[in-house]
């Protein structure tokens, strides 16, 4: 028997795949992982063929195909006013999680803090251990998982090195406001702290609402990483592509973890997505396409025993299952999966602590058939 010690004694396979497989086990609706169960845009499958059949089937170049930084640059620039170097400031990754292990890797060493809000996306705690850092851990509470700045100021410490945002947010579908910037920028003002913002789901914002991306405030973006995915952006999970965007001197640093970890991804996928999202149409209307899915599903689930929390942004909306059961959510999750034919997150999955507040994610990027099926069973709960 090989003596291994393991890096992460404490961490087991992801929630995700565990609430994926049994939903298959029990041939149960998956509303758990989040990825749609409909095609992608057919004229991007097209477009992906014909990079191939144009040969475009070795190596990228490392930073990412030329084409495609450029026009992530003119999108930035189009949607936000906002100027990134294309050839200095962007780089394209394989999906967002690797861009926010890059990110982390390349700043935090043994020691370092970093400050999460949860429930929280579940790499980031685990990344920052790998890396030797320490995480420091503000829970976010129901219904509206709204931050206390002054509570988040009592974290800081002498070796606070990054703070981890992500708006809109996931598990909980809230969002960041002005006002939070604000008292960010006061916070770290006159500091070195670093911002990890993961923006993944940047255009899924509801209700006429603005996404406050970091870029917009130059106090912030000036000492940013923004991660960003095309598999939300494009209904393409499973392509994993996405980018950073950051200042030329952390970008510099990135991109040398970035050349060791993946080098470069994948070719005819980059060209293709280059010329899709050339046209704004393309893409700008997902919002619209999942505030009709919230609306949609929402509605459904107004016949149920459940309780629906605030969905601004993401596809995801949180419910509570107080008034049904007072079983953990795992353990309830696990019975909605065996016994009514229905796959969830339960939410303490998201925290360090497990914090069980009775509430379960369900994604909501499915066909409205999905939903409607799915539904049906969840008002037998």
């Amino acid at each position: 028997m090989l003596n291994i010690q393991s890096k992460l004694p404490g961490v087991s396979t992801t929630i995700f795949s565990v609430m994926s497989k049994l939903a298959a086990e029990h041939n149960a609706i998956n509303l758990s992982q989040g990825f749609p169960d409909y095609p992608c845009d057919p004229m991007l499958i097209d477009l992906v063929n014909k990079a191939m059949k144009d040969g475009f089937n070795q190596y990228a170049p490392m930073p990412g195909s030329p084409l495609l930084t450029r026009n992530i640059a003119e999108k930035v620039e189009n949607l936000y006013k906002v100027k990134y170097n294309p050839d200095t400031e962007i780089t394209v990754t394989a999906g967002g999680t690797q861009a926010i292990f890059t990110a982390l890797t390349t700043i935090i060493n043994n020691g370092d803090e970093v400050i999460i809000f949860e429930p929280a996306y579940d790499s980031y705690a685990p990344t920052i251990k790998l890396l030797g850092g320490l995480v420091k851990t503000y829970e976010l509470a129901p219904p509206n998982y709204e931050i206390d700045w002054d509570m988040v100021k009592k974290l800081f410490t002498a070796k606070t090195r990054m703070i981890i945002l992500n708006s809109p947010q996931n598990p909980t579908g809230s969002i960041l406001s002005d006002n939070d910037m604000q008292a960010l920028i006061k916070l770290i003002s006159g500091t070195d702290i670093l911002i990890l913002s993961d923006e993944v789901y940047e255009h899924l914002i509801y209700d006429e609402q603005k996404h406050q991306s970091v870029m917009l405030y130059p106090e912030l973006k000036e000492r940013s990483f923004i991660v960003a995915s095309f598999g939300k952006l494009l209904h393409a999970t499973g392509w994993k592509l996405g980018y950073c965007l950051a200042p030329e001197t952390l970008t510099k640093e990135f991109r040398k973890i970035h050349q060791f970890n993946v080098f470069s991804v994948n070719s005819a996928m980059q060209q293709a997505i280059a010329q899709y999202i050339k046209e704004p149409a393309n893409y700008l209307g997902i919002g619209n396409f999942f505030q009709e899915k919230r609306d949609y599903f929402r509605g459904l689930l107004a016949e149920s025993r459940f309780k629906l929390l605030p969905c601004n942004g993401s596809y995801f909306q949180c419910a509570s299952y107080s008034d049904i059961s007072e079983e953990k959510d795992t353990d309830f999750s696990i019975r909605l999966i065996k016994e009514f034919g229905v796959a969830t997150i339960p939410v303490s999955a998201f925290y360090q602590k497990a914090t069980d507040h009775k509430i379960i994610r369900f994604c909501f990027a499915k066909e409205n058939s999905t939903l409607a099926l799915a539904a049906e069973k969840l008002k037998n709960v």
